[in-house]
């Protein structure tokens, strides 16, 4: 999978994707992630991307230009499955969705900053609208990095336990049951004697009634349907 990231702040995204399960996937070349600096395509002298917004009001605005420019550049090189934008107003991501664009093969990420882009490049070029959650954040650098981890760690070889991802939080709209590790007691806190007996069929089962009574004090929503 490749993953283009367009941004005016690319030095935000260094270090997202050069550690742990995401470098890994870099390095198994599983996952491709390039970050391009709008300013590069900005305009005149001093590589401009924003500007003020008719009609006034405060804050500045992500420029057509600019942006076009390097969606086109993209676009010319390879076909995208998605053009995706990072802004509150979106869509709101969560498992399912990186589910399926974990199965994607080519996606582009455009990250808002200032007061927003321009109204034209989502009517003509954005195909998704992403949001994490009812709040504003500075830019979509960090939102972006989210999305990119949620997905690449579903790509099949990334984990080492590709069973993993299948017991997440969210998978099945249960949250995950408890875990232990060893010690299996200490300071006379036990670990569940069931997880200890070797009957898998019993464990499996009482994840499944932990993930159950996790979710119903914790997240009742995802029980509704």
């Amino acid at each position: 999978m490749r993953i283009d990231i367009i941004t005016v702040l690319p030095e935000l995204l260094d270090s997202p994707f050069a550690h742990s399960i995401m470098k890994r996937a870099r390095d198994k070349g599983l996952l491709q992630v390039e970050v391009h600096n709008l300013r590069e395509y900005g305009l005149g002298r001093h590589h401009q991307v924003d500007d003020y917004q008719f009609g006034g009001g405060a804050g500045m605005v992500m420029m057509l230009e600019p942006i076009v420019a390097c969606l086109e550049k993209l676009q010319a090189e390879r076909t995208y499955d998605e053009v995706i934008f990072m802004t509150p107003d979106g869509q709101r991501f969560d498992q399912k969705m990186a589910n399926r664009l974990s199965m994607k093969e080519n996606l582009i990420i455009l990250c808002g900053h200032y007061k927003g882009i321009d109204e034209r490049i989502r009517e003509h070029f954005i195909s998704m609208e992403i949001s994490i959650g009812d709040f504003v954040l500075s830019g979509g650098e960090l939102p972006a990095a989210l999305v990119v981890d949620a997905i690449g760690r579903l790509l099949p070889g990334v984990l080492n336990d590709e069973t993993s991802a299948l017991f997440d939080s969210f998978q099945d709209d249960l949250l995950a049951p408890p875990v232990y590790t060893r010690p299996a007691e200490y300071r006379g806190w036990s670990v569940p004697d069931v997880l200890l007996s070797g009957n898998f069929k019993a464990i499996d089962d009482w994840r499944h009634d932990e993930a159950l009574r996790r979710t119903q004090a914790r997240r009742p929503d995802l029980l509704e349907d």
